[in-house]
């Protein structure tokens, strides 16, 4: 087929961004759909940070419509000198148009690419806003991003700010319906973080409304956390406050009795980033080290011992919130911080506030010193129960395998053993993985083609024998599934055709041997990026060469582009790792099941990116999702 001029689509105005919704905005899911109030919220909240405005409300509407207000300054509506329209429209309705880019209207914002506005609209059955400005009213509608109208003068007013009501599009998102709670926690963490708003929130298809503002600011959100737990806190809430380098700083955290792991809430000029970033780093690892400097200086370590992070971790409670300009996020959706300057305003001022604390309050520092103490003795405690008692294997008195990084969990459904490729990406993989729950089994090289072996020949295979211990089962005949001591396991790869092709030899070990897995839908097969794609401040991993060009072709040389091309998982450092192919929010995962032909023909296709003749008839044969190559 030719390739023509034609076959050249170039995207105009709001048009990629209803082509490809989840580059801006996450998903068309419920995340996705919430995330659009978030961004028409985050605009009010920069009033907010700019000082211009201290009431928000929010309404969810009967018609399905989601309603924002604030009593901030109010979009210009003048005519903007580049575009020639209105100010109003062109934020509306232009990409990257919007305050954040001038320093002169916000100093710190949430919004930082000129998207958010523009791109609920593009995504919008229906938007309609109002401005109270310079004692009037202007009003403007849209739909799906166009203008239905002119900007309009309604009359006078001498009320300011700015409505925006919102209608999400049905032929967009797979759900329009938003959660009242979801949003109602939202919107209590921005009335937590910045004391002296007041936030209103009606639910009137439930007829519910609540009424938000807290003076005690984040010492009060640290001790609203701690009341939902089953524990109380050991201490008078620790609470630092600072500025550096235009950066301001607050962090309030506190200690509490049960054995729970870590409750952290990190924010960055308000926005919630799940992931957390270069400032949670940079907090984590100086509460450690201060408190192993007061712990060997107090006597509560030897020279040669230290507190370890999950130490210090468990039974923290706190939140960090950093006030910053331009801001450095991976991702629109600013799930998490990349700034270095963000780690190291917080590194200089957690040190030296959280050391002029505790030097005056010593009883505090005692109380916490005495509560990571307990946490590492418990720790060391379960390490020397785990190396007494070797968990049962499907080899009678078999030891578990000497490459094997076990978890720590014992709970069957909550675990994870991922078969990785080769040493250097089992390496990684360590240190990426979360050690309560993922067990890391690596592999060297291709493993034994089970189908062309002797049984006799698999049992003596070292490999083949790793994987049968690791899983616990026994294979065949004996296979006991009350013997299994992970819930999932994961086959992960790299994205080359070698990594199809162990991929494939593994299915067929499970298949022949271990099927009941299968059956159970309890393999797995890791999909791992292609690319590493970062331009704009923002970071996108794409799983493969289509997504890559289709990226491109959107780009269009419009933007400074930085591409790394992984040829495998040894590659990719822990944390690109772990935020790409292990972690359970953010990860993908193909299930191996046995079903039919077709369904094993797509399966196919993603495995070894070829067909040929002899895997059809195998899969037409057996009707399944999975076979293996010959070597």
């Amino acid at each position: 087929m030719d390739y023509r001029p034609e076959d050249i689509r170039v995207l105009k105005g709001l048009e990629a961004v209803r082509l490809r919704p989840g580059m801006y905005i996450g998903s068309t899911g419920k995340s996705g759909l919430h995330h659009l109030l978030y961004e028409i919220i985050d605009n009010s909240m920069d009033e907010v940070m700019a000082g211009a405005c201290d009431r928000i409300r929010v309404v969810l509407h009967e018609d399905g419509s989601a309603e924002v207000e604030d009593n901030g300054r109010g979009i210009p509506v003048e005519i903007h000198p580049e575009t020639g329209k209105s100010t109003l429209e062109t934020v509306m309705t232009v990409l990257h148009a919007g305050g954040k880019f001038s320093n002169s209207a916000y100093k710190v914002s949430g919004g930082l690419h000129g998207v958010g506005a523009s791109v609920v609209n593009a995504l919008s059955e229906v938007m309609e806003v109002w401005v109270r400005r310079n004692g009037r009213i202007y009003y403007q509608k849209y739909s799906r991003g166009q203008p239905i109208c002119e900007v309009k003068e309604l009359g006078e007013t001498t009320e300011r700010g700015t409505v925006v009501r919102f209608r999400p599009d049905p032929e967009i998102f797979s759900t329009t319906e938003f959660d009242p709670d979801i949003i109602e926690n939202r919107l209590r963490e921005l009335a937590f973080l910045n004391p002296g708003l007041t936030i209103e929130f009606e639910d009137k298809i439930n007829d519910y409304k609540s009424k938000m503002s807290y003076a005690g600011g984040i010492k009060e959100y640290v001790s609203y956390i701690v009341k939902n737990t089953n524990s109380k806190p050991l201490h008078d809430i620790v609470y630092i406050s600072d500025s550096y380098e235009n950066i301001k700083v607050d962090i309030a955290l506190v200690y509490i009795a049960s054995q729970d792991e870590e409750t952290l809430y990190s924010f960055v000029n308000n926005i919630r980033t799940i992931d957390h970033g270069t400032h949670v780093s940079a907090f984590r690892n100086v509460l450690t080290r201060l408190l192993n400097d007061y712990g060997k200086s107090l006597g509560y370590l030897r020279k040669d011992e230290a507190f370890l992070g999950e130490d210090v971790r468990e039974g923290l409670v706190a939140v960090v919130s950093v006030l910053m300009p331009n801001p450095e996020f991976e991702g629109q959706t600013k799930g998490r911080l990349g700034s270095e300057s963000a780690g190291t305003a917080v590194s200089k001022i957690a040190k030296e506030r959280l050391t002029e604390f505790f030097e005056i309050n010593k009883p505090v520092l005692k109380i916490i010193l005495e509560r990571v103490q307990q946490a590492k003795r418990a720790r060391e405690a379960a390490k020397k129960v785990r190396e007494l008692v070797k968990r049962k294997s499907a080899f009678d008195g078999a030891a578990l395998p000497g490459k094997l990084a076990d978890c720590v969990t014992n709970d069957v459904e909550k675990s994870e053993l991922f078969i990785v490729e080769g040493d250097s990406a089992g390496g990684s993989a360590k240190q990426a993985r979360d050690r309560e729950f993922q067990a890391i089994l690596p592999l060297r090289g291709k493993i034994l083609n089970v189908e062309k072996s002797s049984i006799q020949k698999l049992l003596s295979n070292e490999q083949i024998k790793d994987i049968i211990v690791a899983v616990g089962t026994g294979i065949g005949e004996k296979f006991d599934r009350t013997r299994l001591r992970y819930g999932k396991i994961i086959i992960m790869t790299d994205a080359d055709v070698d990594g199809a092709h162990i991929r494939v030899l593994l299915l067929t070990f499970f298949f022949r041997y271990m099927r009941p897995l299968i059956e159970e839908g309890r393999i797995y097969i890791a999909v791992a990026p292609l690319y590493r794609v970062q331009f704009s401040n923002r970071i996108l991993y794409l799983y493969s060469d289509d997504e890559y060009q289709a990226l491109m072709k959107e780009l269009n040389g419009s933007e400074k582009v930085e591409v790394q091309r992984y040829k495998g998982l040894g590659e990719m450092n822990p944390e690109q790792l772990w935020e790409t192919t292990m972690n359970p929010v953010t990860r993908r995962l193909i299930r191996v099941t046995i079903e039919n032909a077709e369904e094993a023909d797509a399966l196919f296709g993603i495995l070894m990116g070829q067909d040929t003749v002899e895997r059809k008839n195998f899969i037409e044969r057996h009707a399944l999702k999975v076979t293996y190559l010959d070597v």
